[in-house]
């Protein structure tokens, strides 16, 4: 990847996808991108992986080991309190730049592996949908799945703010984890009816290198991929990580396509599946989003299938439900998912967009 695109990229992230969410890594993003020296950095990240986000996080990596450096002060998650002034981008960039060799080997060792669990908050309805059409308790299979806590999803709590019907509860009543999440209803759709209740009877995730929640330094590298400015989603990953060392699910190495038949059978074939993936396509050529889509088919083929999605459309809704393109996001955009359900019936798929989604499961818009 070229310098040039890098810098694209850095403008791009700095200007759609922190602007408004995330101060510090707005600024900070907005300022690498005119730094040959930080924003070349990225030059050393594995194929397909070059994105702001790897940058930042190998920066809050390296900053975690020096919890005592002056430039903790901007980092909320580390306990800083500074807001944004004159100093920021100049400590950073000192920072960085003293650095140098050991943030581009963390970039080139590492990939984003945000393990956001407030996306479980955009997947619930639509794996409980699956569910419900069904008729039995499912077996979750999540391809690039981090370290699996998406695959606690039926275990937390979820309290949907509606305009129209106040807060929806779902979820147990005991449990440590409660998400909220914003639930607005494009023009002409209702409320979508969200159980109180999801039966899973088995779960699997699938990655090319899944973490290992008891190794500390795993664990580390996904707290530092976790936006330094938003302390909350911290609490919330380390209250779910908790929660997953009790009762950990299996997770299994390997490829999306080729070893996703494989990872299915792990799960009871008498046990309907419903395979998950969230923001892991957009990181595959469109080649490979091709084959897995074709080889979701294949596995359709074999035992009742359901596909949720919470990807961008032309990294996955696009293949079993083309030429929606008011769904295709604007460049205004283009942080925002769209929330996919996908079955087979005689080999063709049976596809709907549900809702349009918010990256960190802050909201909803629903469609359907």
């Amino acid at each position: 990847m070229s310098l040039e695109e890098i810098r694209q990229r850095l403008r791009r992230f700095a200007e759609s996808e922190a602007a408004g969410v995330s101060p510090l890594y707005e600024h900070l993003a907005a300022r690498a991108a005119e730094d040959d020296a930080v924003a070349g950095l990225l030059t050393s990240a594995q194929p397909g992986f070059g994105h702001p986000t790897l940058l930042l996080a190998a920066v809050h990596r390296a900053l975690q080991a020096e919890p005592f450096h002056e430039l903790v002060n901007y980092y909320p998650s580390m306990g800083g309190t500074y807001g944004l002034d004159a100093g920021t981008w100049p400590l950073f960039r000192a920072f960085v730049v003293e650095r140098s060799e050991k943030i581009r080997a963390l970039i080139a060792a590492h990939t984003t592996q945000t393990n956001e669990v407030r996306r479980a908050a955009l997947l619930y309805p639509a794996v409980a949908l699956a569910a419900k059409q069904a008729k039995a308790p499912v077996g979750l299979l999540e391809v690039g799945c981090s370290a699996g806590l998406l695959l606690d999803l039926d275990r937390y709590a979820y309290r949907y703010q509606t305009e129209q019907a106040g807060q929806v509860v779902a979820g147990p009543t005991k449990t440590a984890l409660g998400l909220h999440c914003a639930l607005e209803l494009a023009p002409g759709a209702t409320l979508p009816a969200i159980p109180k209740k999801l039966a899973v009877a088995a779960k699997v995730g699938l990655d090319r290198n899944p973490v290992d929640l008891g190794d500390e330094d795993a664990a580390a590298w996904l707290e530092a991929c976790i936006w330094a400015d938003q302390p909350e989603r911290q609490r919330l990953f380390s209250t779910a990580a908790a929660m997953q060392h009790k009762n950990p699910p299996e997770l299994v190495k390997g490829d999306a396509v080729a070893d996703l038949a494989s990872a299915a059978a792990r799960i009871p074939a008498d046990v309907p599946l419903v395979v998950i993936t969230s923001s892991v396509l957009t990181y595959l050529p469109e080649a490979e989003r091709a084959a897995f889509v074709a080889a979701l088919a294949a596995l359709a083929e074999t035992r009742p299938l359901w596909w949720v999605s919470n990807e961008g459309y032309a990294a996955a809704l696009t293949f079993v439900l083309p030429g929606r393109d008011e769904l295709v996001t604007a460049e205004s955009e283009t942080a925002l998912g769209v929330l996919g359900l996908t079955t087979w019936a005689q080999g063709r798929p049976e596809a709907v967009a549900l809702a349009r989604t918010a990256p960190h499961g802050e909201r909803l818009l629903w469609l359907a």
